[in-house]
């Protein structure tokens, strides 16, 4: 499905009242590579008026504020209509950093939450990331209707399969 309007990206620490879906693109920042451009490009291929929140932005070191950050992240999740989690294996081992800790986190969160207030979720784990054979299970026995898909453009076409 092709449409005529291009939909809005928000990137941090911008903020917009947004008609329309808001799809919430979640996954590891530090140490991965930077899959978000690649499903921005994915997901406007396939619906040019979708509406995107990237947490993803370069910053100068003097501009990142990580309260501004959090707070930023929290709000466009809170707002979106579905939250593609992309679980990216590490590219970069930082070692002073668990690896993808505050996806760990969020997707514990939003998967309650789709438990018990249906938000929808997407998601794609990349081969290699750890923790897969775990996620795969939990959410099978808990959220047996989240579906879980290993690569970023098949997730991207339930994205659009979702909220068409």
């Amino acid at each position: 499905m092709h449409d005529t309007q291009r939909g809005i990206l928000l990137l941090p620490p911008e903020y917009k009242d947004i008609r329309g879906p808001l799809i919430f693109l979640a996954g590891p920042i530090q140490g991965a590579l930077d899959w978000h451009e690649c499903a921005i490009d994915c997901l406007h291929t396939l619906n040019s008026s979708i509406n995107i929140a990237s947490p993803r932005r370069t910053y100068l070191d003097e501009q990142f504020v990580y309260e501004a950050q959090v707070d930023w992240e929290t709000h466009h999740l809170r707002k979106s209509s579905l939250i593609l989690f992309w679980l990216a294996k590490e590219a970069n081992h930082m070692c002073d950093r668990a690896y993808a800790q505050t996806t760990r986190v969020e997707i514990g969160e939003w998967m309650v939450r789709h438990q018990f207030q249906g938000k929808k979720l997407v998601i794609g784990i990349e081969k290699g990331y750890t923790g897969e054979k775990y996620l795969r299970r939990r959410f099978s026995q808990d959220c047996p209707g989240v579906p879980i898909l290993d690569s970023l453009e098949k997730s991207c076409k339930k994205v659009i399969e979702y909220i068409s």
